[in-house]
C-alpha cells in the first residue's frame, strides 16, 4: 500500500488546481479548478466550463476525469489524485465513484450542494479524501467572483 502524500505535495498540487480556478473565474465561470495527478505529476487540467460550453455537466471535475480517462485510454483511473479548488457535487462524485480514482482533495466545502451534505456514501470506498486543502483561498476566489456577480447586476 502506497503511503498518503505529504501535505506539502498537496498544497503545491492545489495551488495549481486555484490557478486553473482563476482561470475560469477570467472567463466568466463560477471558479472551479481541477488537477489530476499521477506519479506526482499533472496529467490533466482543467476548470468550469459551464457557460462556454452550455452544458450544465462542463463542471471542472468532470473535464478533468474524461481527460484523464483519454490519457490513460481507461475508464479507471486507481492511480490517480483529483485536486479541485471546491468539494464536488453529487454528479461529480458519482463520476469520481465510477473512475475508481484513487484518491480526491478539495479546498472548500459545499455545505449546501457538496456530495458530503447529500450522500455521504457517493465515493468509491477506496477513494481516500483529503478535505481543506487551502480551503481559505478556495472561498475567497468563490466570494470575489459572486460579489463582482451581483455588483454587476445591481
Amino acid at each position: 500500500m502506497n503511503p498518503i502524500q505529504p501535505i506539502a505535495d498537496d498544497v503545491f498540487f492545489m495551488q495549481a488546481a486555484l490557478k486553473e480556478a482563476a482561470r475560469a473565474a477570467e472567463a466568466g465561470e463560477v471558479p472551479i479548478g481541477a488537477v489530476v495527478v499521477a506519479d506526482h505529476k499533472i496529467i490533466v487540467r482543467g476548470h468550469n466550463q459551464v457557460e462556454r460550453l452550455k452544458d450544465p455537466t462542463a463542471h471542472a471535475e468532470l473535464l478533468a476525469i474524461t481527460a484523464a480517462a483519454d490519457y490513460f485510454n481507461s475508464k479507471y483511473l486507481p492511480n490517480c489524485t483529483l485536486y479541485v479548488t471546491l468539494e464536488p457535487c453529487i454528479m461529480c462524485s458519482g463520476a469520481l465513484y465510477w473512475s475508481q480514482i484513487k484518491r480526491l482533495v478539495f479546498g472548500a466545502s459545499d455545505p449546501k450542494r457538496g456530495y458530503q451534505a447529500l450522500a455521504k456514501t457517493a465515493l468509491h470506498p477506496r477513494t481516500a479524501v483529503q478535505a481543506a486543502i487551502l480551503a481559505k483561498e478556495s472561498n475567497q476566489l468563490l466570494i470575489c467572483f459572486f460579489k463582482k456577480l451581483r455588483n454587476a447586476i445591481l
